[in-house]
């Protein structure tokens, strides 16, 4: 069995090079060249660019046999089509052959021309050549920016098979992977297939060979009219239930009078050896241990799958997708790299990087480690000048973990020392914006702040000879305490009691006070009435005895 690895990858290249919007209307190949006909309305440079898009490019007549050819493609069709034939600047030259044009493969050798008989040498002449049924395929200037009905382009071939040998009563059709059908053809590219008839016996071409079917059930399911299927490595056509393989092409379908494979129940294909049939699977399933049932394969196990540069393997029920990599996108059959910077994933700076991008920050700033396409205030030292508005110069902003301090002319953030508030049990080392808390040897560091006595070390007095060793901090956030990198409230909870204590006192002083103040003054006042009433009376008595 012939190995057509390299098949499978020529027909993935040339497929995938035919699955644009573009199909051909024509085609015709000798040697190692293919020339095709695209009925599509374009000038010259779109034309230039989808011949090109196709690793083409547009057609050189430089001899009577090219001539020949151009007149097979375009035998049928009427209007004007592109050559690769154009004046890139300057003025004609009447004495020269080709009239100072030059052909899109950059040179001016040519062993045929073909021009117009009345044709136009001014500086002000059109600058690209188009050929017609009508004006009997003659070289005729064109506006290159004006569209006619087509073009043609020209492939060079590597390896290419020729024509089956065939005999009076036969026919050969050949199917190019260009997407044309032709009988007539002198030479074929590389993953054409043909087909004779009437045995409809099934070729395809590879290395300058034919090889007939089946073949590799991975390049159009082997060359089978139904579907393909692979015993000990050698590929073999089945057929639905009540058909069976024809036994002179082996690859067509005919009726059957007798099939045993109806009784087998064979889940997807059955296959019939010497006198004897049994159950296979399709491509990418196995044989489960029941003989008829078939389970899913994962093919991308295999590293041939998806061989091209960024590409991944997607494995799918029964067979795989070849997919581009986070980062790239699929782009005339190659992954290419997403410029993710486009979309400005950044809060400051992007830098594009091979499937993905990197986000920086301005000096003055760092990486959110929780974000890290944001970026925050970072200082990185003792004092570092304020990030001020420039509209308002009091209006300034400190990195976390600083304080701002007002300077005759500007403002600057101070470090706090968060060491000063002893927020940690035991040890504690200030750093720029933050602090660590560490504890003695025996006791473990707890909630990033609380030293905690180990259990096997109960017998020790850790509180008073411990080393002072520290500890990192714990990749647990704290629960009820602050977290190291804030500085937490000033009031702590014995403070806090303390407050709501004298406040209650001085609520209950005020209310003394208050109630003692009134009271004082009801006596003033019952005095003061007691005094005027007692003088009322010894007013009267005195006036009684003057009488």
């Amino acid at each position: 069995m012939v190995d057509v690895t390299g098949l499978l990858l020529i027909f993935s290249t040339l497929l995938m090079r035919g699955t644009g919007e573009l199909e051909p209307n024509n085609g015709y190949c000798i040697e190692n060249q293919c020339f095709i006909v695209h009925r599509d309305p374009s000038d010259f440079s779109t034309a230039q660019k989808q011949c090109r898009d196709l690793n083409g490019h547009l057609m050189t007549v430089r001899s009577s046999v090219s001539h020949d050819i151009l007149v097979i493609l375009l035998a049928n069709f009427t209007g004007r089509y592109w050559i690769g034939l154009h004046l890139l600047a300057g003025c004609p030259d009447v004495d020269a052959e080709l009239k100072g044009f030059q052909w899109v493969t950059k040179d001016s050798e040519s062993d045929f021309f073909n021009w117009v008989q009345d044709f136009d040498s001014s500086c002000s002449s059109h600058r690209c050549v188009s050929v017609s049924k009508e004006d009997d395929f003659k070289w005729i200037q064109e506006p290159c920016a004006e569209q006619r009905a087509g073009f043609l382009c020209e492939h060079f071939i590597k390896e290419p098979c020729k024509t089956l040998a065939v005999a009076d009563h036969e026919s050969v059709t050949y199917t190019t992977p260009f997407g044309f059908q032709r009988e007539d053809m002198l030479s074929v590219p590389p993953g054409t297939t043909a087909i004779r008839m009437p045995t409809e016996t099934k070729y395809v071409c590879f290395a300058e060979q034919w090889l007939q079917a089946p073949w590799n059930c991975e390049i159009q399911e082997g060359g089978c009219e139904y579907k393909c299927a692979v015993d000990k490595n050698v590929p073999s056509c089945y057929c639905p239930p009540g058909q069976t393989v024809n036994p002179a092409n082996k690859v067509t379908c005919e009726v059957a009078t007798d099939d045993p494979c109806i009784k087998l129940g064979c889940m997807h294909a059955c296959l019939q050896q010497g006198n004897t049939y049994k159950c296979l699977c399709d491509l990418g399933f196995k044989l489960a241990a029941d003989g008829r049932t078939c389970v899913d394969l994962n093919d991308c196990t295999d590293e041939r799958q998806c061989p091209g540069e960024n590409f991944m393997c997607v494995n799918t029920l029964g067979g795989f997708q070849c997919v581009c990599k986070d980062g790239y996108k699929m782009t005339g059959g190659l992954c290419v790299d997403v410029d993710e910077c486009v979309s400005a994933p950044c809060e400051h700076l992007c830098t594009n990087t091979p499937g993905s991008y990197k986000c920086h920050c301005y000096d003055g700033y760092k990486e959110d480690s929780k974000e890290p396409y944001k970026c925050k205030l970072h200082c990185g030292k003792a004092e570092c000048p304020a990030e001020c508005d420039p509209n308002d110069r009091l209006q300034c902003y400190c990195p976390e973990g600083y304080i701002s301090d007002e300077r005759a002319d500007h403002t600057v953030c101070i470090d706090i020392d968060e060491c000063a508030f002893f927020y940690c049990d035991q040890g504690c080392k200030n750093t720029f914006g933050s602090y660590v808390c560490a504890c003695n040897s025996g006791y473990t560091l707890v909630g990033q702040y609380k030293c905690v006595k180990n259990e096997d070390d109960s017998d020790f007095d850790g509180g008073s000879g411990g080393s002072g060793a520290t500890t990192t901090l714990p990749s647990a956030p704290p629960v009820t305490y602050p977290n190291p990198t804030r500085q937490p409230s000033g009031v702590t909870p014995g403070g806090l009691a303390g407050i709501i204590v004298c406040t209650a006192i001085f609520i209950v002083f005020v209310v003394f006070v208050a109630h003692h103040m009134l009271c004082g003054r009801d006596k003033m006042k019952s005095a003061t009435a007691l005094e005027a009433r007692g003088g009322e009376t010894h007013g009267s008595q005195q006036g009684t005895t003057d009488v």
